[in-house]
């Protein structure tokens, strides 16, 4: 397979490589014999769509380094988060499990201290481990967290520029542009001599609003010509919830983050602001593959890269206009649908890459890392390991799942929702809270034929018996996780009010 070419590096990148790969040389002389277990580097980026990459089909978004992983690695075209939210869904990736058995059920909430995790249990099987970037569980916490022997991050989103991150107990602000800086924080623990694996999580901010590109990408798809999307303005069959959304801070005639200045505008020429708001979404990842290509070269240089699983991940998806929404937290093929892609020989040589179509979700993330890594596993998790589906097949893998998402004061402009996955159809309901009968419609699509979930088949009676069916499928798999009495806050309505500045 013909090999990616990555970005130029500048010198200095290039000279501190070299420095890196004979700090690493010195070191292994006088260490013991190499653990046969591997590293693991994980990078996680914030709100990025399934589709916002360029080995996933983007018709305009280069992402060679990441590709280069996807080329000589596995590919999963169909992994979803089980709460399209990032705190709820950073919590089920170090833990195993749905929202509501971990807690974290909304963006404010602290990964609960005496809850296992993936990276608790590989530091307890002896490994050196490290978290870099946004960590985003707890909004006014940057204090080290249970399971890291290294940890910086900082309070709240952080900023693309100039943010002050705590530095494993000391606060200060590093200046640069946000994706660089942790970048740069992350080789500089990579380049420490050590004798045990390792584990490093590196959580990037990109892409997630308010989007600022780097200075050298910020007019790299002024070229480009965006529209709202079609399915924008096809709501006859939707909730009337969706359409209520259209003028708030997450319908497409809102402020778009701060993109459109004077709002609500549902103008037909006020798509110039969705179309910048996208161009820069854009710009921010094409950073991110630039981090990705100088982690995959120091590793190189240290002759780590094939002793290292490398797991490239978002937290949840975007909607981008889809159904004229932006943002998240709806069960939405683009609001739940993220990227994965995985290199390590371990799993799949590098010139046998793999592309996977089945339902990955997050829950799966930390028994197979777990299981890669030789560590004792955790107990009653939701995931299961995909190792053996990657390499073997597994008849037995899952073909449904479920979705659950609870409505929050803070961000009032969508339901609670609940909702079921197969490979071929999607249903989905948004209860009220009150233990009542639900008073927004339904929703179902059939994926198969409609993947864009354009057309609402709830009200067609040719599918009465499938929506029975699976509502029984939804509350069966509900069962299964524990959750035998559905707690949710109260519905109260879509709301036109913008969110408070401290948390955007």
């Amino acid at each position: 397979m013909k090999p990616m070419r990555l970005h130029a590096r500048p010198v200095l990148a290039a000279l501190a490589l070299l420095v890196l790969s004979l700090v690493a040389a010195a070191a292994a002389q006088d260490a013991p014999p190499r653990s046969p277990r591997p590293n693991v580097l994980f990078m996680l980026t914030d709100d990025q769509r399934w589709d916002a990459l360029s080995c996933a089909g983007h018709p305009h978004l280069r992402t060679p380094n990441i590709d280069r992983l996807a080329a000589e690695g596995v590919r999963f075209e169909n992994v979803f988060c089980t709460t399209s939210l990032c705190s709820p869904s950073r919590a089920s990736i170090l833990s195993g499990l749905y929202a509501h058995a971990h807690g974290v059920v909304n963006n404010f909430t602290e990964y609960p201290t005496n809850l296992a995790s993936f990276p608790r249990q590989l530091q307890r099987a002896g490994y050196a481990t490290a978290y870099i970037g946004k960590w985003h569980m707890g909004e006014n916490n940057d204090e080290k967290r249970p399971g890291f022997d290294y940890f910086v991050t900082h309070k709240g989103q952080g900023k693309y520029y100039d943010t002050e991150f705590n530095v494993d107990g000391t606060r200060r602000v590093v200046p640069g542009y946000y994706t660089k800086v942790v970048t740069d924080m992350a080789l500089e623990w990579l380049a420490r001599p050590r004798r045990q694996p390792w584990l490093l999580m590196l959580g990037h901010k990109a892409p997630h609003s308010f989007y600022i590109p780097e200075l050298q990408y910020s007019n790299t798809f002024d070229h480009v010509k965006i529209e709202y999307p079609d399915t924008a303005f096809a709501l006859a069959d939707k909730p009337a919830w969706i359409k209520q959304r259209l003028y708030t801070w997450h319908g497409i005639y809102g402020p778009l983050f701060d993109w459109r200045k004077n709002f609500p505008d549902d103008r037909p020429e006020a798509v110039r602001d969705f179309a910048a708001m996208t161009r820069a979404y854009w710009g921010t990842l094409l950073s991110v593959d630039d981090s990705v290509g100088r982690l995959y070269a120091a590793l190189a240089a240290a002759g780590e890269l094939d002793r290292t699983v490398i797991v490239f991940m978002g937290d949840n998806g975007l909607l981008n206009g889809e159904h004229g929404m932006v943002d998240k937290r709806t069960m939405h093929e683009a609001s739940i649908r993220l990227p994965l892609v995985v290199r390590y020989p371990g799993l799949t040589p590098v010139t046998q890459p793999k592309v996977i179509p089945q339902q990955i979700l997050t829950v799966d993330m930390a028994p197979t890392l777990l299981e890669l890594c030789g560590a004792p596993p955790l107990r009653n998790l939701h995931g299961k390991s995909w190792r053996r589906l990657v390499q073997q097949g597994d008849p037995t893998w899952r073909t449904a799942w479920y979705y659950e998402y609870n409505y929050e004061q803070q961000f009032p402009y969508t339901p609670n929702v609940r909702g079921i996955r197969t490979d071929a159809w999607k249903y989905v309901h948004y209860p009220h809270g009150d233990g009542g009968p639900d008073r927004h419609l339904a929703e179902l699509y059939h994926l198969e034929q409609d993947p864009d979930e354009r057309h609402n088949l709830i009200r067609d009676p040719q599918h009465t018996a499938r929506v029975e069916q699976l509502q029984r499928e939804l509350a069966r798999l509900m069962k299964a996780t524990g959750l035998r009495r559905d707690r949710m806050p109260l519905d109260q309505g879509v709301k036109q009010e913008l969110p408070d500045q401290k948390i955007w």
